[in-house]
């Protein structure tokens, strides 16, 4: 999150409150995975709320953790989690398999820049109101790597069958591209600035989701 670790703090405590709602509408274990996606986006930016505290006063060893931290998650996580919990999901065979092979996309992208985390320097500093941070990965084809990570992240939930899920994707892949113009620098931190918007469809599809469930088992009315 930008702007103070009071903003951070705060969008940790809404993101929270909305995992935890969304929680209670899954029904099945599939479900859960998929559900619990606002609390890790709660988790991520309740690290980031440390991270302010450890620059601001120069606590290094928070700072290192935190930064660590986050990254795991904006960069190892997301990219299996979604397709993960939105293959899980998934009704249809032919969608499901495809949902796979963007889970392994996922896969590539997470152990590529999970070895890169461990081998080459992590950090963070406060640039201009926002938290910019410092990744000393080496040179290679950054779009392929970004394109193995945009996939699995913004593209699966166009594949998928479920109502609204589309709109997640639109949300997702429309927020990517306006963080990456307009906030380049920034964009790892300033993306999550996002994440309560997504986690808001996410209750609403887990929502719907309940509500037809709830009409189908439902018996007719005579």
């Amino acid at each position: 999150m930008c702007f103070s670790a009071e903003a951070s703090f705060g969008a940790s405590v809404i993101l929270g409150t909305v995992g935890v709602f969304t929680l209670k509408k899954a029904n099945t274990t599939s479900e859960k995975f998929f559900a619990s996606l606002p609390l890790v986006f709660g988790v991520q930016q309740f690290v980031e709320g440390f991270l302010w505290i450890a620059i601001e006063n120069n606590y290094v060893q928070l700072q290192n953790i935190s930064t660590h931290l986050f990254i795991i998650i904006a960069q190892i996580i997301w990219p299996v989690l979604v397709p993960f919990s939105i293959m899980l999901m998934e009704p249809e065979k032919k969608r499901k398999s495809l949902l796979n092979m963007f889970l392994l996309f996922g896969g590539i992208a997470s152990v590529y820049l999970a070895y890169c985390i461990a081998i080459y320097s992590v950090k963070s500093e406060i640039d201009r109101h926002h938290i910019f941070y410092a990744l000393g990965f080496p040179h290679v084809n950054k779009g392929a790597i970004a394109l193995f990570y945009v996939i699995p992240t913004a593209i699966s939930p166009f594949i998928s069958s479920i109502k609204r899920m589309k709109i997640l994707g639109a949300l997702i892949l429309g927020t990517f591209i306006f963080t990456q113009y307009f906030y380049t620098k920034h964009a790892i931190s300033v993306w999550c600035f996002f994440a309560a918007i997504m986690s808001a469809e996410v209750w609403v599809i887990m929502n719907r989701l309940n509500k037809d469930k709830n009409q189908t088992t439902s018996p007719e009315m005579n």
